[in-house]
């Protein structure tokens, strides 16, 4: 079964164009799959044809009582389904035992989100007049002012930026490319930002495309966007788990809010399901109901 589970990855690469990311995820749901089953039927050596539906409910059951949340469960369960379905479009099974099993039931979590105020607050704290201020300012910008993921905002090359366009083309989720309007504050941070970022490859000696580069002259990576943006949204919120998501969600509010229309709210997050951009519904709906609750003399 592992050399179809290689197949299965190589297919995905070069037909479906996954990330790199992506498939690292299906490689290790899998692989903890087989190692499942390979102990399940006491033999080293399983293929496709020994896995039956019975198999698959008993390695969720396993995952659950071990404690893992439903929805690492859904994802594992995802991969085993999409698995099987590739190997009965290539007639190596003829029935997919992963068909019927239903997902686990997901809790429904509103994400977090800053108001209007926090964020303008948060956008104005990188303020001096150096390297790491202005790059700062700039990727908050970048990131409350066009709703792109930390992993599109690391790949932005200096040409991904349209400044007289006024767009952003950025490669998301299976390298899928799409192009996002980005307002005047954050073309002008990125602006003040470029000298800076110029200087520094000249004292380096280095030369990258990358927008966004760390101390040593380098493409910044997800992890240092992920420090320096939960720094400064810890200055002005209280919250949870301030990752810079939080600032996807609060472009996506915030458009709501002021009338956007749901489906160009979806183009713009780049979902590819309206039902993924409308949980941001539920959370402007909960906000009316608090203020209508808080205001209204009969509530």
């Amino acid at each position: 079964m592992r050399k179809a589970v290689e197949q299965f990855l190589q297919y995905l690469e070069a037909e479906r164009d996954f990330s790199e990311k992506t498939l690292c995820a299906y490689r290790n749901d899998l692989k903890q799959f087989i190692a499942f089953v390979s102990d399940h039927l006491q033999n080293a050596v399983v293929g496709p044809q020994d896995v039956n539906q019975a198999c698959i409910r008993h390695f969720l059951g396993t995952l659950r009582r071990r404690g893992l949340q439903r929805r690492s469960v859904a994802r594992k369960l995802a991969s085993i389904r999409s698995f099987f379905k590739y190997l009965c479009r290539m007639k190596i099974l003829q029935q997919n035992p992963a068909y019927g099993i239903t997902s686990p039931k997901l809790d429904k979590k509103l994400p977090l989100f800053l108001d209007v105020e926090q964020a303008v607050r948060a956008m104005e704290l990188p303020g001096g007049g150096d390297f790491f201020s202005r790059r700062n300012h700039a990727l908050l910008e970048v990131l409350y002012g066009t709703g792109i993921r930390v992993s599109e905002l690391v790949g932005l090359d200096i040409p991904s930026v349209d400044m007289l366009g006024g767009v952003v083309k950025v490669k998301g989720k299976g390298r899928k490319q799409r192009v996002v309007p980005v307002g005047g504050k954050a073309l002008e941070s990125v602006r003040k930002y470029l000298p800076w970022r110029e200087r520094l490859q000249q004292q380096l000696a280095r030369e990258t495309p990358a927008l966004f580069l760390n101390r040593y002259g380098r493409r910044l990576s997800q992890r240092g966007v992920q420090r320096i943006v939960s720094r400064y949204l810890s200055m002005v919120s209280e919250q949870k788990g301030l990752s810079p998501h939080v600032l996807r969600h609060t472009f996506a509010t915030h458009l709501l809010d002021n009338g956007a229309d749901l489906q160009a709210v979806r183009e713009l997050l780049g979902h590819v399901s309206l039902s993924t951009t409308q949980i941001y519904t539920h959370v402007t709906t909960d906000r009316l109901k608090k203020i209508y609750h808080q205001a209204h003399p009969r509530a």
